[in-house]
């Protein structure tokens, strides 16, 4: 017995091998003008050899072994997010040492994309938790540092959480406890001892990437730094306290709110005063509103006030 197709069966076929012919002729199957979208409607006049194209393993070896300018290296990493290319390796791994910090951080995160070549034993991973372990310049150590943040991986953890705490030259200190910051990990408490670095830039550092850091431990340590001789470090401690609302720490906040020297620090601290919304901090915010020398701090003991 003949089997007769049904028409809307008939007219699914034909709508089929019509979007198929017009996928290979490089069209649209859909006739509903209202949406289609021209190159220039989306676009706009940008040229035609600037839109979406994929860059290619020459392109990428090209532009990582010249001189390039970073938003070239950029363009050229980001379009070629997805191009397995082992020969591009050697010239990208370069460029985490460049001296410009956007092209650095493209190469790792390019880099970390790699299916082969960069994990392995003897590569690109592993020279460069040896470059932040032994390298002899300083520079190209905190540059390694900053690569093991934007990889990723576990085994850097503990390399920054070395560095960190035992590096001698404080802008590898700072690049490693910003790297820890990234990774998520306070390695094994090394960020936490970071606080207590004679250097104030590692200080301010370790209190930036500690409050990223889930449940982190060192939180107790920070209320300390409220009495830091650095008006940054105590600055940053307060916000730290303030992110965290680290209540128990009311007693250092008012203190800097009533009487510290910098302006800026007592600004902060009445902010984490009202965020804390302690109510044995009105008598000094009423003051603090009333006679602080600084308009904007008395702003801001207003704004406290109203939220306790």
């Amino acid at each position: 017995m003949k089997r007769i197709m049904k028409p809307k069966f008939v007219a699914s076929i034909v709508g089929a091998f019509v979007a198929c012919a017009a996928l290979l002729n490089g069209t649209d199957a859909r006739s509903d003008a209202t949406e289609q979208k021209s190159a220039t409607s989306v676009y706009g006049y940008i040229p035609p050899d600037q839109i979406e194209f994929l860059s290619t393993p020459e392109r990428i070896v090209s532009i990582a072994s010249s001189s390039g300018s970073p938003a070239a290296i950029w363009e050229t990493l980001e379009h070629g997010e997805k191009v397995e290319c082992l020969e591009c390796i050697a010239p990208v791994a370069k460029l985490l040492y460049d001296a410009n910090a956007e092209t650095r951080e493209i190469a790792a995160w390019w880099l970390r994309r790699r299916i082969f070549g960069v994990f392995g034993p003897g590569e690109v991973y592993e020279q460069t938790l040896k470059t932040l372990k032994g390298d002899a310049d300083p520079k190209r150590r905190a540059y390694a540092a900053e690569a093991l943040g934007e990889f990723l991986a576990k085994p850097g953890i503990d390399a920054c959480g070395a560095a960190v705490t035992a590096d001698p030259d404080p802008a590898v200190r700072v690049a490693a406890a910003n790297a820890l910051g990234r990774l998520h990990d306070d390695a094994g408490g090394a960020l936490t001892k970071a606080l207590t670095d004679g250097d104030a830039n590692v200080k301010i550092a370790a209190l930036g990437s500690g409050v990223r850091i889930n449940g982190w431990t060192g939180v107790a340590h920070v209320a300390p730094l409220t009495g830091d001789g650095d008006p940054l470090v105590r600055r940053r401690a307060v916000q730290v306290l303030d992110t965290l609302q680290a209540k128990g720490s009311v007693a250092s906040v008012i203190a800097l709110a009533k009487s510290d020297p910098d302006p800026e620090v007592r600004l902060s601290a009445c902010h984490a005063l009202g965020v804390f919304h302690d109510p044995s901090a009105r008598p000094v915010l009423e003051q603090i509103a009333a006679s602080d020398s600084n308009s904007f701090v008395r702003d801001q003991a207003r704004i406290a006030l109203r939220r306790l």
